[in-house]
């Protein structure tokens, strides 16, 4: 049966303390709506809709980064999550299959666990996720279970202290059939303590008609909801020892695990080597047997097989590193394409560029990309050598087998196998040093009395 998403994004997030809509603060370098959207699809929706609330326009731009094709609609008062899923009956009007409730602001269901679901559904007419806490005085909705049926929900503020010392919880999600779910939804009332439109009430409204209720349990991890700073920071706490475990797991050396820092979408391939201290950003692919050395910042880029990157480097977005390349120390890489075998070891920039194979770009080398306005693209052929301190004035193209003087500074085309220099002339003075420092000396002196 075709299934649509709804993921409730609407909550302000007083607790996070800031202006952000509460799902989109960061976890892994993405917001967190980003890992609940990319959980959704792992039951593959033909319809996602995200409702959305405070920061909507925010909230909107973000999902079309994300998902283009999924729709955005209003919850213009937070008035329960019941109300919050009534605001998508437009969207999904003439929709007849299931719908899946998800949590903007739960990030970590595994497709495990909406699998089950789904599979429960084949039986069921309402399904809601729960889980078991450790933590009696947690203040989650507690389920009520008689069997493997479901008899309500209640919220922990209104519940009395027999049902809080139920240990299963709610998690709040839940599959149902659209149908069913819009018809329940008006049945519910806001007779609770918070005045509000509970989207568990619905539990007690099925029984009431004779459907068949059930709950799925997950584990607790997989609920962590996010809602203050520190739960963000646990959160992505969560997200890093489950991806650095996944890479171990992988064939992936990280020689100090806990100090590596990954994104949402980071892929590194097998026999690869990542010392401490390396930063991932968002869209960084690493193929196999590649070394990131030490304190390196990659985002954006693709390195490939047999390639060694840093100590200390920084690979920004359109870096593109092909096989056995050599990236050093104090490098730093942007909207550039690095051909095999080509070495640029120390303490140089280039950026929007091409280098050839087995070219060896000297330290302090820059390619002086931008003129203020546009930017410029250097063109360096294969087998290149480009001198120490060589400042590249962009657009130019260095020929096959071109080298540079070190210290020079080319504006000018090199035809292949010529050697350029641009530099002045070197004259020594002789005394000349004496001399000035004298001067300067005298003159700081005479400031000083003044």
């Amino acid at each position: 049966m075709d299934t649509a998403l709804v993921i409730l994004a609407a909550g302000k997030g007083t607790r996070m303390n800031s202006d952000l809509p509460k799902v989109l603060h960061p976890i892994a370098q993405a917001p967190m709506l980003a890992h609940a959207m990319r959980a959704g699809a792992a039951i593959d929706p033909v319809r996602t809709v995200i409702v959305a609330g405070h920061g909507a326009d925010q909230v909107r731009a973000a999902v079309q980064e994300i998902d283009e094709d999924a729709v955005v609609v209003l919850q213009r008062e937070q008035n329960g999550t019941a109300h919050a899923v009534d605001q998508t009956r437009d969207a999904l009007a003439g929709f007849s299959g299931d719908i899946m409730v998800l949590y903007g602001d739960t990030p970590f269901i595994t497709a495990g666990t909406l699998s089950a679901m789904t599979e429960a559904r084949e039986h069921h007419d309402l399904v809601v996720l729960g889980f078991d806490t450790a933590d009696i005085a947690a203040r989650y909705g507690r389920l009520v279970l008689e069997g493997d049926k479901l008899l309500r929900i209640v919220e922990y503020k209104d519940a009395t202290d027999q049902e809080r010392a139920i240990s299963l919880c709610n998690s709040g999600l839940l599959v149902c059939n659209s149908d069913t779910l819009f018809e329940l939804i008006a049945e519910v009332g806001n007779e609770n303590a918070s005045g509000e439109y509970y989207l568990t009430d619905i539990v007690e409204h099925a029984n009431v008609r004779g459907l068949s209720v059930t709950a799925v349990k997950c584990d607790e991890a997989e609920t962590l909801g996010v809602n203050s700073r520190a739960d963000l920071a646990a959160a992505d706490a969560v997200f890093q020892t489950r991806a650095r475990n996944s890479l171990l797991e992988d064939g992936v050396t990280l020689l100090a695990p806990e100090t590596v820092y990954l994104a949402y979408d980071t892929v590194i391939g097998r026999d690869s080597v990542i010392e401490p201290n390396v930063v991932f950003g968002p869209d960084v692919t690493i193929e196999s047997s590649v070394t990131i050395r030490a304190f390196s910042h990659l985002e954006g880029c693709h390195v490939s097989r047999g390639a060694t990157i840093g100590p200390f480097a920084r690979l920004r977005p359109g870096a593109e590193l092909a096989e056995n390349t050599h990236i050093g120390n104090f490098v730093e890489i942007k909207q550039a394409n690095i051909a095999e075998g080509a070495k640029i070891n120390h303490l140089s920039y280039i950026g929007d560029a091409d280098i050839g194979e087995k070219t060896n770009i000297g330290a302090g080398t820059i390619t002086c990309n931008y003129d203020g306005v546009m930017k410029h693209r250097t063109v360096i052929g294969a087998n290149a050598f480009i001198g120490s301190d060589t400042m590249l004035v962009a657009p130019v193209t260095l020929g096959d087998g071109a080298m540079t003087a070190s210290g020079s500074v080319i504006t000018k085309d090199v035809e292949a196998e010529a050697m350029a220099v641009a530099r002045a002339r070197q004259v020594n003075k002789p005394g000349f040093a004496r001399k000035l420092f004298e001067i300067l000396k005298a003159r700081k002196a005479q400031q000083g009395k003044g």
